[in-house]
């Protein structure tokens, strides 16, 4: 049974994620910040000035809880001890998100410690599916899952990754996480069309916005090799791609991401911001 009493949405304006060192800038002057993402994996524990700090937060904000570690499309099963740990935090924070993944990173009993993307196959889509009901179901919060960011086509793909994320929404009722750098990285190192992307993908299924910058490299023929990174402000082509995202599907919550080289506050700030000013002017 998923639990009613969480509040279900997140507001539709910027948010960013959290970084316990903007924890008293927050606390000042949050403006134009409405609401906080944080890592699961970095509050599992059971005491200490970190959960402090997330529950007086959450008193003000809306949260958001983002996975990193579950590994849903891994071949073997998930981890019933991180479920555990999962559900626990979820239980006392009562997100009004929760997200994780379309990637990979164990392997037997190794954790990788990366997002690792997967073949598009009707093998791999019943793997996936089959483990977000069991997250959905343990955790008792539908789950939103994040399109990947992606270097490379694996020949034995033969789904669109559109429509394998599209199905998976139908066959397990979870919701779609939007990450529009994610979608610029990937079809340029795919080179394809990061706008026909958006204009096929399936809008009414997000429930909130990822943005964040990149690296970028050339490959050993010279082309372009773009890596998500997220130590960066987002760059223009992105915040053209998300304007071009909200004027289609309209306003959305939407996250900052900046997790390497964490700038002081006022610049973080600044790209939550920008968000909102885009939002503003859809919403006018």
């Amino acid at each position: 049974m998923l639990d009613q009493t969480a509040r279900q949405h997140l507001p539709p304006r910027p948010g960013v994620g959290y970084k316990p060192q903007h924890f008293s800038d927050i606390l000042a002057d949050a403006s134009p910040v409405e609401w906080l993402e944080i890592h699961a994996e970095n509050y599992m524990g059971d005491g200490g000035r970190p959960l402090a700090q997330l529950r007086h937060l959450a008193e003000r904000f809306a949260m958001s809880v983002h996975g990193v570690g579950l590994s849903i499309g891994g071949e073997g099963p998930l981890d019933r001890d991180h479920l555990d740990r999962l559900k626990h935090l979820c239980d006392w924070l009562k997100p009004a998100s929760f997200s994780e993944h379309l990637a990979w990173s164990t392997h037997g009993a190794e954790y990788l410690n990366d997002l690792l993307p997967l073949p598009y196959t009707p093998e791999t889509l019943d793997r996936v599916a089959g483990h977000i009901d069991q997250v959905q179901h343990h955790v008792g919060h539908r789950m939103l899952l994040e399109n990947p960011s992606v270097y490379l086509n694996f020949t034995e793909s033969n789904l669109d990754e559109i429509d394998f994320l599209t199905e998976i929404a139908r066959r397990t009722g979870c919701g779609l996480l939007l990450d529009v750098n994610n979608v610029y990285v990937s079809c340029t190192n795919r080179q394809t069309d990061p706008y026909d992307y958006i204009n096929r993908f399936p809008l009414h299924l997000v429930g909130e916005i990822h943005l964040g910058g990149h690296d970028e490299d050339h490959d050993d023929s010279g082309a372009r090799l773009l890596i998500d990174a997220h130590g960066s402000e987002v760059v223009d082509p992105v915040w053209q791609l998300y304007a071009h995202t909200i004027a289609r599907g309209g306003g959305m919550p939407t996250l900052i991401e900046w997790d390497n080289d964490v700038p002081d506050w006022p610049v973080l700030a600044e790209e939550a911001r920008r968000a909102a000013r885009l939002l503003d002017k859809v919403a006018a």
